[in-house]
C-alpha cells in the first residue's frame, strides 16, 4: 500500500521537467534582480558617497579658491552680494570665513586670551564658517589649516564693506585688516568697500558694487593663475555712493582724510541688552565679566581638534584679574563725523571717490618701496582692465 501511494505520488515526467524550467528561471529571474539591487546599492552608496564629499566643501581642483571674509559680520548685505556675484559666476570655489559680528573697526586685532568660537554656515550657496573673532582671526585660522582641508586659497577677497576705508581708515579699518592678513601669509588679496551715505545708500547699492568690483576680480585671479599679479602689496578698493553711475577706475594714493570721532556720554540707567549695565546692576556685570575671565584663564593653550554640532573651539590662556564692585563705570559710544579734506590732490583715494571714481589704492606691508609698488601697480590696473574691455 506503502509502495501503491509512492506510485500514486509520483508525478508525470513531463510535468517535472516543467516545473523544473520554471524554478530554474526563477532562479535566475532572482540572481538577476539580486544583482541589479546590488548594483542599485552601490550606486547608491557612490552617490551618497559623493553627497557626502561634496558636503565637506572639497574644492574642484580646475578651478581656482577664492576666500571671502569681510568686517560687517557673516549676515552682512556686502558679504552676501559679494558672494553671490562669485557664485553666480561658475569660475571659481567660493569659501568663506567671516566675523560672526560687526568688527568694522577692529583693525589688525587678533584674539588671543580669549576662547574664538567656529560655527559652519552657508551663504548663497558657498561653504564656510562665522567665527566670534576680528577679519585677521578669520584669515590666521583657515591658513592654519584648522578649518578646511586646504590652506592657501588663491585670492582672498575682503568685503564688501559699508562705509569708508579709505584715507587713514585703513588703520583702524578690519576690512583692510583682512586683505592685510592675508598678504602677511603670502597670499594675494584685495579689501573692497563701499562709500555708505546714510542719506543716499540702499541695500541694494551692494549688488551693484559687487558688479561693478567682479571684472577687478576676475582679472586679478587670471593673472594670479599665470604668474603675473601683484606680489608686494594689497589693493584696497572703494567705490563711490552711487556704484553704476561710476566713472571708471583710478590708481590713487592713500590720503590723511579721516572721520572726527565723537564720543557721547551714555546714562548708566540705559538698556544692559544694549550692552551697558544699569547702575544698580554694575556689580552684576562686573561679575559676568570676571567669570568670563576665569573661564578663559581655566584652559590651557591648546586648539580643540574635535568637532561638536559643527563647531569647532580654540582656546587660549587668559589672565584674570580681580575686580572692584564699587568701582565706578560711566558708558560712552562712538560716533564717527564727516568731515571735508582740505588741498586734496586728485590722484588721492579721497577726492578720487569724491569725483565718482572707483579708487584703487595699493597697500604695501614697507612703506619704502611706495614708488615701486605705484609703478607696478598702476601697469597692471591699465593691462587688466584692457583686458577685460
Amino acid at each position: 500500500m506503502a509502495t501503491s501511494a509512492g506510485k500514486n505520488n509520483l508525478l508525470p515526467a513531463s510535468l517535472v521537467s516543467n516545473l523544473q524550467d520554471v524554478l530554474l528561471r526563477r532562479k535566475s529571474d532572482a540572481g538577476e534582480k539580486g544583482n541589479e539591487e546590488a548594483q542599485q546599492s552601490k550606486s547608491n552608496d557612490d552617490t551618497t558617497e559623493l553627497s557626502s564629499s561634496n558636503a565637506t566643501g572639497e574644492p574642484d581642483n580646475t578651478k581656482p579658491i577664492v576666500l571671502v571674509t569681510n568686517a560687517d559680520g557673516i549676515d552682512s548685505p556686502g558679504l552676501t552680494c559679494l558672494v553671490d556675484a562669485l557664485v553666480r559666476h561658475g569660475l571659481y570655489n567660493v569659501y568663506i570665513c567671516a566675523p560672526q559680528s560687526d568688527k568694522s573697526l577692529s583693525g589688525h586685532s587678533i584674539t588671543q586670551r580669549e576662547t574664538v568660537g567656529v560655527s559652519s554656515v552657508e551663504v548663497q550657496g558657498a561653504t564656510g564658517y562665522e567665527v566670534s573673532g576680528t577679519p585677521a582671526d578669520c584669515i590666521s585660522l583657515v591658513v592654519s589649516g584648522a578649518l578646511y582641508s586646504w590652506s592657501k586659497p588663491s585670492i582672498v577677497i575682503s568685503g564688501i564693506n559699508r562705509g569708508s576705508s579709505r584715507g587713514n581708515h585703513m588703520y583702524s579699518s578690519g576690512v583692510v585688516a583682512g586683505a592685510r592678513e592675508a598678504l602677511l601669509s603670502g597670499i594675494p588679496s584685495i579689501s573692497i568697500s563701499l562709500n555708505w551715505k546714510n542719506d543716499e545708500s540702499q541695500e541694494n547699492d551692494f549688488k551693484d558694487a559687487a558688479s561693478v568690483s567682479l571684472p577687478l576680480i576676475a582679472a586679478a585671479i587670471r593673472d594670479i593663475e599665470k604668474g603675473v599679479f601683484l606680489k608686494c602689496c594689497l589693493l584696497n578698493v572703494e567705490v563711490p555712493t552711487s556704484p553704476l553711475t561710476n566713472k571708471g577706475f583710478k590708481l590713487t594714493k592713500p590720503s590723511i582724510w579721516r572721520s572726527t570721532p565723537s564720543w557721547k556720554a551714555i546714562p548708566a540707567n540705559r538698556n544692559p541688552a544694549d550692552g551697558r549695565f544699569p547702575a544698580n546692576q554694575q556689580s552684576l556685570g562686573i561679575q559676568l565679566a570676571q567669570l568670563g575671565r576665569d573661564a578663559s584663564a581655566a584652559g590651557a593653550a591648546r586648539r580643540l581638534a574635535t568637532q561638536k554640532k559643527d563647531i569647532e573651539e580654540v582656546e587660549s590662556v587668559g589672565v584674570a584679574r580681580k575686580s572692584d564692585p564699587n568701582r565706578a563705570v560711566k558708558y560712552f559710544r562712538l560716533e564717527l563725523l564727516d568731515n571735508e579734506l582740505e588741498d586734496s590732490g586728485d590722484d588721492l583715494d579721497f577726492r578720487a571717490v569724491q569725483n565718482g571714481l572707483v579708487a584703487v589704492t595699493p597697500l604695501s606691508l614697507s612703506q619704502h618701496v611706495a614708488q615701486e609698488i605705484e609703478t607696478a601697480a598702476s601697469d597692471w590696473i591699465s593691462n587688466a582692465l584692457q583686458a577685460e574691455d
